[in-house]
């Protein structure tokens, strides 16, 4: 979901938002929208801020969770998740899967069309996966996405008529594996895996994802607008199959990036719902009921940039890693709005057992926890062993280093935070504050020393996040590289046995946190304020919000 390993923007990391709001936008074919949050047409036209102007809406390109929101509301999966956050039919009325678990075949709904009343068929759905495979396309999440299909290897070359899908016919859908995958209907309703039209794509290139014109989509929704730095506006899709149910006339996303002006527009009734909140604000807002604390599957972290001296060191990773007081981190800089990592893969990710815990069994496997939050100086400890075990005994000799984060939520006081805590050793950081549309294209290119980053699970299963540190993911920002990892996770990939795919991912994640590829600092959660009478909304574990259906009392 997502460039970068952050993306996705966590609490810790909620760097997702823009400068300014514009007026009303056209709701299409000239007319004038009502003003947000008003009943017109039988629907709703509703308002609302998750963030900046995205860096990309291409549903390839995109791996921010602000561009999945958008996307998730233009487009639709062959599979989808619903407010319970379980799968359901989506573009696919239904599927089966062969007694091997090799294929994978798609039925999809009789009379799909595309927003512009084209019919959509399976061979749209090809031809998406084979771009998403396409190197030229440089997509961040097609080893996620598409590793375990048959011909990949192939496809990732150019050859990507190799890639193992087909439609025999315009309503099925065909997938061959090259291995069972026991997540692979998780998978299938990321945002990377909408289909895209072919012949805007190829009329338009890069550009297609920028107009309205050619934005041609799938789901309830469909661009209207796009007024850079201030909003983009989408309205009902008339040709979406389930369109009645749709209770939206506009959904207008305005972007900004100070919390204080999409607090602002909050008070006016400019907007119905802010995900970015002022921090300074929470203690007066948390116990109103607008407010809203919602559990996320997490983690926030710091990124080491591997490939440059001295974090190409394991026992600087280490030390620094360990130098971080957590619970300070979660408690009293964020304000209980997270909880400390005391492990990588965090609270609320399932393990094999029906209610189990990943995180409950590597506690269990591991006889502990990786880091001791109630236990910092421990930790502390350690840390300057391990520094001077480096060379650099309480941080003598050890370059200045430089810290790179956007300006938003808890992002600048908690590197500053780790500014201070780092100096306990010795080590001297500087800190370099960038705009959001800048800061995740110099971290995808490696371009910075350490950053901060984070991941929301885009589905539940730790694969999702672990195989962030495969060697030839795209969102390997700091370029980790360990062939040990690559074996386990591609094992973890390929069984058809679930205990067999779970103990594997433990394996891979020890060997993770003993090479210490990034620093996790807390499991984050989202807060936002959103109007008590604005319903039919909900928030999913993935940091996805769903408007299509909202009402207002």
């Amino acid at each position: 979901m997502k460039k970068l390993a952050l993306v996705l923007a966590v609490v810790l990391a909620s760097g997702l938002v823009l400068s300014a709001c514009g007026g009303s936008g056209k709701t299409g074919k000239g007319e004038k929208s009502q003003a947000a949050g008003n009943e017109s047409a039988g629907g709703l036209d509703l308002a609302v801020q998750i963030g900046p102007d995205p860096e990309t809406i291409d549903p390839a390109l995109n791996s921010a969770i602000d561009g999945s929101n958008i996307i998730l509301h233009g487009f639709e999966t062959l599979l989808t998740v619903d407010e319970n956050n379980k799968i359901v039919p989506g573009q696919a009325e239904s599927f089966k899967v062969s007694d091997d678990g090799l294929t994978y075949t798609f039925h999809l709904r009789e009379g799909l069309k595309w927003s512009d009343g084209t019919d959509l068929t399976a061979e749209d759905f090809v031809y998406t996966w084979k771009r998403l495979a396409d190197p030229m396309t440089a997509a961040p999440y097609a080893e996620d996405m598409l590793s375990m299909i048959k011909g990949y290897d192939e496809a990732i070359q150019g050859n990507t008529d190799a890639l193992g899908v087909s439609a025999p016919d315009a309503r099925t859908f065909v997938v061959e594996l090259s291995s069972p995958c026991v997540y692979f209907d998780k998978i299938t309703t990321h945002s990377t895996m909408v289909p895209v039209k072919k012949e805007v794509v190829e009329e338009k290139g890069d550009q297609w994802s920028l107009t309205p014109d050619s934005y041609v989509s799938n789901g309830p929704l469909k661009m209207s607008e796009w007024v850079p730095g201030s909003h983009i506006t989408f309205v009902k899709n008339e040709n979406y199959w389930n369109a009645q149910k749709v209770t939206v006339n506009s959904l207008k996303f305005v972007l900004m990036e100070d919390p204080n002006a999409a607090y602002s527009a909050y008070q006016t009734g400019e907007v119905q719902m802010i995900r970015d909140v002022p921090t300074e604000e929470i203690p007066r807002l948390r116990d109103q009921p607008e407010f809203h604390l919602d559990p996320r599957m997490a983690t926030s972290y710091t990124i080491f940039n591997t490939q440059k001296a001295p974090f190409d060191n394991v026992k600087v990773r280490q030390a620094l890693s360990l130098a971080v007081d957590r619970d300070y981190i979660a408690n009293t800089l964020m304000m209980g709005t997270a909880a400390p990592a005391s492990n990588f893969v965090g609270a609320g990710v399932s393990d094999v057992e029906d209610g189990s815990s990943f995180e409950e069994v590597t506690r269990k496997n591991n006889g502990g926890d990786y880091f001791h939050a109630s236990n910092y100086e421990e930790d502390l400890q350690k840390a300057k062993d391990l520094l001077a075990e480096a060379g650099y005994p309480d941080g003598k000799g050890f370059p200045v280093i430089e810290y790179m984060t956007n300006d938003a939520g808890y992002n600048k006081p908690v590197a500053e935070y780790l500014q201070n805590a780092w100096s306990d050793l010795g080590v001297k950081m500087d800190i370099k504050i960038v705009e959001w549309s800048t800061f995740t294209p110099t971290r995808r290119a490696g371009d910075f020393q350490i950053c901060r980053g984070g991941w929301v699970y885009d589905y539940d299963d730790p694969s999702n996040m672990l195989t962030l540190f495969s060697s030839g993911s795209g969102n390997n920002d700091g370029k980790y590289s360990n062939p040990e990892v690559d074996a386990l996770l591609a094992q973890a990939r390929d069984t058809v046995d679930k205990a067999e795919h779970y103990e594997k991912l433990h394996e891979a994640e020890k060997l993770i946190m003993a090479d210490a590829a990034v620093a996790p600092l807390v499991y984050s959660n989202d807060f936002y304020l959103q109007k008590p009478e604005l319903k039919g909304t909900w928030h999913s574990p993935s940091g996805y919000w769903f408007f299509m259906y909202a009402t207002m009392d």
